[in-house]
């Protein structure tokens, strides 16, 4: 969010000037990204407790994630680039934000939380087995 914040502002390309249809599909882009990335690491948490193939890679996949909700919850369930996106739209679709099918954007948090959780569960079991 750092890096779009810095990207997007002008005090680093004053000669620059972005439209806001750039912006926001730049956002789309940098936050289409990062949601590959917390996928691809849920994905690996669950693979680890199933597979019980536990790592120091797994825990910290665990901690991203954490982290990635801690960061959900202090902006009140919402990513700090669908904060920033709203200043460059007015849809109300749930993926205005980001490239993903509205139903996916939707229903993002009831899809990939409880998949986390079981990944979660597993490990710990394992961890204890």
């Amino acid at each position: 969010m750092i890096i779009c914040s810095l990207l997007l502002s002008s005090c680093c390309f004053p000669h620059v000037i972005m439209e806001s249809s750039t912006k926001l599909n730049f956002i789309k882009i940098i936050h289409t990204l990062i949601w590959c990335l917390f996928v691809f690491v849920i994905c690996y948490v669950l693979w680890s407790g199933i597979t019980g193939n536990v790592s120091v890679y797994s825990w910290w996949a665990v901690a991203a994630v954490i982290g990635e909700g801690l960061v959900l919850l202090v902006f009140n369930g919402r990513c700090p680039l669908t904060v920033m996106a709203r200043k460059y739209s007015a849809s109300t679709r749930d993926n205005f934000d980001i490239f993903l099918p509205n139903w996916l954007a939707k229903y993002n948090k009831q899809i990939f939380i409880p998949l986390f959780c079981i990944g979660l569960a597993f490990m710990i079991f394992r961890h204890f087995e």
